[in-house]
């Protein structure tokens, strides 16, 4: 019995692979002096954004991420809540199920970042990069906004679109559902519970 969505942010309620990548373009350019391109930084998106920086051996991360928080907010025009998104999530909230919110933002950048959209009275739990100790692809994220929601994973569906959502969900012992509008393709998520190609498709498994 299904009686929990819980949705991922970043590529699966909002748009912001633009913003994310052309601020920490940006940023690497002003602190290492190298021009990345953006394929050699999609892999930044849907982890935290201090993992992403330990990766590219970035010398003083804490700076480095505050300088890269602040420069997201530049692109904020570049931001946008997946089209027909909102009327479902709308809609999922009258139906009897606990709706959550697992994302790799920081706490700070919940309220900078996706507070504006006016989505978060749809949620009754959401957990960020500053609520757990470790982060996407561990379970540990999910399985508090499971136990907030008093949940059984079994009993849930976590909706992303990154690899780090999918490992996150399966080693949580909840299901999994692709949101193909952000992810883009299926490669690497042929053992995910749903595939989600429009974000209508989440109603088909609701009563």
């Amino acid at each position: 019995m299904l009686r929990a969505i819980i949705f991922d942010v970043d590529g699966t309620i909002l748009d912001t692979e633009q913003a994310i990548l052309q601020s920490l373009q940006r940023i690497l350019r002003e602190e290492t002096q190298q021009d990345y391109p953006f394929e050699a930084l999609r892999f930044a998106l849907g982890i935290p954004g201090k993992d992403a920086l330990q990766r590219l051996n970035v010398d003083d991360i804490e700076a480095v991420h505050q300088k890269w928080s602040a420069a997201v907010l530049d692109f904020s025009h570049e931001v946008a809540v997946f089209e027909s998104l909102e009327e479902v999530i709308q809609h999922l909230a009258t139906k009897p199920l606990q709706m959550g919110i697992v994302t790799s933002k920081t706490a700070q950048e919940v309220v900078d970042e996706f507070e504006p959209f006016g989505l978060s009275e749809y949620f009754q739990h959401i957990v960020s990069a500053s609520d757990t100790e470790k982060h996407k692809p561990h379970p540990e994220p999910l399985l508090k906004c499971l136990d907030a929601l008093q949940v059984a994973p079994e009993e849930a569906i976590y909706i992303g679109d990154s690899i780090y959502d999918f490992q996150c969900a399966k080693q949580a012992g909840a299901k999994f559902a692709l949101a193909h509008w952000g992810a883009k393709s299926t490669i690497g998520f042929e053992e995910a519970d749903y595939v989600f190609y429009e974000p209508k498709d989440i109603l088909a498994i609701v009563k």
